[in-house]
């Protein structure tokens, strides 16, 4: 939940409870004096039956008010206790049923005791309560919801220079730019945004040192590595070499191209990582694929391995030597890791490319495969293959997914940026010498 919508939903809950409590309070206690009111005018109204009964001896003529009722009934004695009390009543003289105070005592009239209850209706009180009510109520109601407006629009403006902090932040690319500076009056946003300025600056200086290191230091043990090759391979093609320090030279070649190996595919990544591998484009994907497929051939035969290749629209957006990379990396994989006389099926379907192989029997741990150098204790390679599947397929906003479904190992790549088009590659060309 968002800084704001959780102050205002608190602040909304207080609002609410304390315009419950103003409201009852306010209503209880306007009703307690239209009772008290009421009551004295009961009050006085036993006094003038009583006047009636002591000094004149005989009962009060009805009252030409409508709202007041004055009933009497015989009593077994005349105790005096006075009730008030709510209820409702049937007035005969509007004949309707209303809301009423009454006063309800016993006194004795003409040496009997007689209960006598006074009733006056509450109508014209209450709509006086209503009324009053309403006139108070409303306008703290409006009050109210112009205050959370008020408030709402204050924490909108005063919070916005962090909003734009937060969006500089987001948008800091350290290959393509520095972090944009906020300006503001408010002075803890004004500190906010120069310790995030300092910090980014740190860190652009490091991440360029880094950078420049990582180039630098790859591209030096490049000509090195050539050179120590070359020097191996010479004397591994000489005929003076004794068997035993012919083969510690294999072991010392084979040590060295990996290292090759390694040192390239790190320098990859590192140039996949900070976008230096130019723009993108729209690609034939099937027109890639079928050129891999030609080009893999010679090791497909020596495999003795069966191909197949679906294909529909294939036109994808992307980068021409990331996705190159990308291809190679499948065709390598399903080769390398693939069993004698196994199977490889391509499938391009809506900008998703299945590439399934046949191999080992158990699935590969799918929670670790695209980590850098991790790799199956049967494999021989460096383990670097699929991290650089995953950091291509990031770049390319692609996504991928590995699956087993025995015996085929499978790997899912969908592009999002396809455009709707009949692939251009002949398919049956591709089928027939595989």
């Amino acid at each position: 939940m968002k800084l704001f919508a959780k102050y205002n939903r608190i602040l909304l809950l207080l609002l609410l409870a304390g315009l419950l409590a103003i409201g009852t309070s306010f209503y209880y206690t306007l009703s307690y004096f239209l009772n008290a009111k009421i009551d004295e005018g009961l009050r006085e109204e036993l006094m003038e039956v009583n006047d009636y009964m002591h000094v004149k001896n005989i009962t009060p003529a009805p009252s030409d008010d409508d709202n007041l009722v004055v009933e009497y009934k015989p009593a077994l004695r005349a105790s005096g206790k006075r009730f008030y009390k709510d209820t409702t009543f049937y007035n005969p003289r509007k004949k309707i049923t209303e809301n009423a105070r009454y006063l309800k005592t016993s006194i004795v009239i003409n040496n009997k005791p007689v209960q006598v209850l006074i009733l006056n209706s509450k109508s014209a009180q209450s709509r006086e309560v209503q009324w009053i009510f309403a006139a108070i109520i409303i306008p703290v109601i409006i009050i109210f919801g112009l205050l959370a407006l008020i408030n709402r629009y204050l924490l909108l403006k005063l919070w916005s220079p962090f909003d734009q902090i937060l969006k500089h932040i987001r948008a800091l690319d350290l290959n393509h730019g520095s972090y944009k500076d906020t300006v503001t009056d408010v002075e803890e946003f004004r500190q906010l945004n120069e310790s995030v300025k300092q910090m980014t600056r740190r860190i652009e200086g490091d991440f360029r040192e880094v950078k420049l290191f990582t180039e630098n230091a790859s591209h030096e043990m490049m000509t090195p590595l050539a050179i120590i090759n070359s020097k191996l391979d010479t004397l591994l093609q000489s005929d003076t070499l004794a068997e035993k320090d012919s083969r510690a030279l294999r072991d010392l070649y084979k040590a060295t191209t990996r290292l090759n190996k390694i040192n390239q595919s790190l320098l990859l990544l590192v140039k996949i990582d900070h976008d230096l591998l130019g723009e993108q484009e729209w690609l034939d994907l099937s027109k890639l694929i079928g050129q891999k497929i030609e080009n893999f051939q010679e090791l497909i035969l020596q495999r003795n391995l069966s191909l197949s290749f679906d294909t529909d629209h294939c036109r994808i957006m992307g980068n021409k030597y990331l996705i190159d990379i990308l291809l190679n990396n499948l065709f390598s994989n399903a080769i390398r890791h693939n069993v004698e006389g196994g199977q490889i099926s391509i499938k391009v379907s809506h900008g998703l490319l299945s590439f399934e192989n046949t191999g080992l029997p158990t699935p590969l741990a799918e929670a670790h495969i695209f980590e850098r150098f991790y790799k199956d204790p049967s494999s021989e390679g460096i383990g670097l293959g699929l991290a650089i599947m995953k950091q291509i397929c990031n770049k390319q906003d692609c996504t991928l997914r590995y699956y087993f479904k025995s015996p085929m190992h499978g790997f899912d790549i969908g592009f999002k940026t396809v455009e709707a088009k009949q692939c251009e590659y002949q398919i049956d060309s591709l089928s027939a010498p595989l």
